[in-house]
């Protein structure tokens, strides 16, 4: 069994402005906490961590994921499928995989790296430019070699979140394939 993951808090946030499309997006830091069971099992190990996001720091991702958030149906139930110790870990792929689809085609255009991906700090994964969809990963070790490659910081774990970011299990790496979790799900 993979870490499940649900997203439980909401945006919080007092500053917002409004982009082309007029939604109101926030312009100030905000928080979001995420409730996981650390065994994969439904109501077994349970633990939260919170990140603060910084729309300064990547803008476009920020947005992204603010997106992600206040739809309540990207991150609601989506998996950790990719877990390299003193690396990072990834998810962000729905569960249901009609969301993928739709999700997957939405892509969002890169953000100048204004932060270095240092432990405990959230991106966007990404195929090549402009290819960002929902995949996000946290950097578990100081990871500055992804600056050069465009990979953009727009979040940092806060207070002793990386103690429970540390505790999500390993031990399947990097399965199932994400094509797998594309097509079928959490199925």
């Amino acid at each position: 069994m993979w870490t499940r993951m649900a997203l439980l808090a909401a945006v919080l946030a007092v500053a917002r402005s409004a982009d082309v499309a007029g939604v109101a997006y926030a312009s100030e830091p905000w928080e979001a906490t995420f409730s996981i069971d650390l065994d994969g099992r439904e109501g077994g190990d349970q633990a939260s961590f919170s990140v603060r996001v910084h729309p300064e720091w990547a803008p476009e991702g920020a947005k992204r994921f603010q997106d992600m958030v206040q739809s309540g149906e990207v991150l609601t139930g989506a998996r950790f499928f990719r877990v390299v110790p003193n690396f990072m870990v990834q998810f962000g792929i729905p569960g249901n995989p009609e969301v993928a689809s739709t999700w997957r085609s939405k892509t969002i255009p890169d953000d100048k790296v204004k932060e270095s991906n240092k432990r405990g700090y959230m991106t966007f994964a990404t195929a090549g430019p402009n290819t960002r969809t929902t995949q996000l990963f946290i950097n578990t070790a100081d990871n500055g070699f992804l600056d050069s490659q465009g990979f953009s910081p727009f979040a940092e774990v806060v207070e002793n979140g990386m103690d429970v970011v540390d505790q999500i299990q390993s031990k399947y790496r990097e399965r199932p394939n994400q094509g797998q979790i594309q097509s079928l799900g959490n199925s």
